[in-house]
């Protein structure tokens, strides 16, 4: 597989925080939880996952491949017994991860996202998935991808945008992405049913209150599933939490931290 272009910050014996983007994102929607967590003496890892921000795409773009290149990615970058911290399509592809590899994480952050069997897919990611998916992803321009994001998240300045667009730059990322909405069934996850309750890890639910994609309930669905889960929900946020409120989420990710390290 090809090797993912990753962000870093803090010591590099730091313990290490291990951070998974979501559609259409890179590495870049972590800056500020970058900062924060290399100045609270974390090594904090952040990966573009393939086709995305600055690393290649590797096809087939698979939910599976995803899942195994970041468990490739860890191994290459030494990192063990992490702090994971996902976000939307992060979400499905690193906590699928987490429970295939118990052990590897020993806390949870889940951002705006879903783990569930009986899931479905939103109305974009319904129309990638189906017949006409290649039309659809072919009439994707930049600038249609700058308004819809800008509409979903005010707070997504035109360097993010510049940055998460990225995953439409060649013939190549847009396939990816193809495959990867595809791959992308719910009914995967069945064999998955109870995981992430039985690795009993503490978890962190932080979420857009404001989130159209992955609305509140699915957090607090998680977090009736989940033995050791605090929800935090975010006024003013949507979906993109980070960009909408990068700082509030950055200090709710610290205070957990710092609590779970008092435990």
């Amino acid at each position: 597989m090809t090797a993912l272009v990753h962000r870093e910050a803090g010591p590099v014996d730091g313990p290490p925080a291990l951070l998974v983007h979501g559609f259409p994102e890179s590495s870049y929607m972590w800056r500020e939880l970058l900062e924060a967590l290399g100045g609270a003496g974390y090594r904090a890892v952040a990966p573009d996952l393939a086709g995305f921000g600055d690393s290649p795409a590797d096809r087939p773009g698979t939910w599976e491949r995803h899942v195994e290149a970041l468990e490739e990615f860890r191994q290459a970058q030494e990192l063990d017994d992490v702090v994971l911290v996902v976000h939307d399509w992060g979400g499905l592809i690193g906590l699928r991860w987490a429970c295939d590899h118990p052990g590897a994480a020993r806390a949870l952050v889940i951002c705006d996202t879903g783990f569930f069997a009986d899931g479905r897919w939103h109305g974009m990611g319904e129309a990638l998935r189906g017949e006409g998916g290649d039309d659809v992803m072919a009439s994707m321009t930049p600038a249609l991808m700058g308004q819809a994001l800008g509409q979903l998240a005010p707070g997504m300045d035109e360097h993010a945008l510049a940055e998460y667009t990225k995953c439409l730059d060649d013939d190549d990322r847009r396939a990816a992405i193809l495959d990867l909405y595809r791959s992308g069934d719910f009914e995967k996850l069945e064999p998955y049913a109870g995981c992430l309750a039985a690795l009993d890890l503490p978890t962190l639910l932080l979420w857009g209150a404001g989130d159209e994609l992955s609305p509140v309930a699915a957090a607090e669905r998680l977090q009736a599933e989940l033995p050791r889960a605090d929800l935090v929900v975010i006024d003013g946020a949507g979906h993109f939490v980070w960009d909408d409120a990068g700082e509030t989420a950055a200090a709710a990710v610290l205070a957990f931290l710092a609590s779970e390290q008092q435990s």
